[in-house]
């Protein structure tokens, strides 16, 4: 099953596409960032990361996405309805190509991978780079949170 993971945002989304075999063994596909311009207006950076998307989903063809689901708190809430905006791109291109789409929590994540729901953005970059085996942590943590996302989803999900 290949399982594309996405850590939306308006300036860097965080992507990683792995493969999960009916025994459980990961393998790292392509895991990356679409940068968008800070400087553009927010409906001019929404459609590149469309565009992004939509040839990332054409790319990899993702059999599921997982998407890291809003966290709202008080203190950070303009960073909850930035997130929404760029999250509602990913939710409308798994649903233009038909994918099955999840939803991650950042606790969830941190939970599945380092057993611990509050674990700091280096503990899940090393956690990810063990289990997928990889020589360096993957940078920036935009990148290592998607794949977190996808490994977490993809445990939820019955061997095929």
């Amino acid at each position: 099953m290949r399982v594309l993971g996405i850590d939306p945002g308006l300036v860097r989304t965080g992507y990683g596409c792995i493969d999960v075999d009916r025994h459980g063994r990961i393998a790292l596909v392509e895991a990356g960032v679409f940068r968008l311009s800070a400087t553009k207006p927010v409906s001019h950076r929404l459609s590149q990361l469309w565009s992004d998307l939509r040839e990332s989903f054409e790319e990899l063809k993702p059999e599921r996405v997982a998407v890291e689901r809003i966290f709202v708190d008080q203190r950070y809430l303009k960073t909850a309805v930035v997130m929404a905006h760029a999250r509602g791109v990913v939710l409308l291109a798994a649903q233009e190509r038909g994918v099955p789409l999840g939803e991650v929590a950042p606790a969830q994540a941190k939970k599945a991978l380092t057993g611990n729901g509050r674990a700091t953005k280096r503990q899940v970059q090393l956690a990810v780079m063990e289990c997928c085996g990889l020589e360096r942590a993957p940078t920036p943590a935009d990148v290592s949170d998607a794949i977190a996302i996808a490994l977490a989803y993809a445990r939820r999900i019955p061997a095929h």
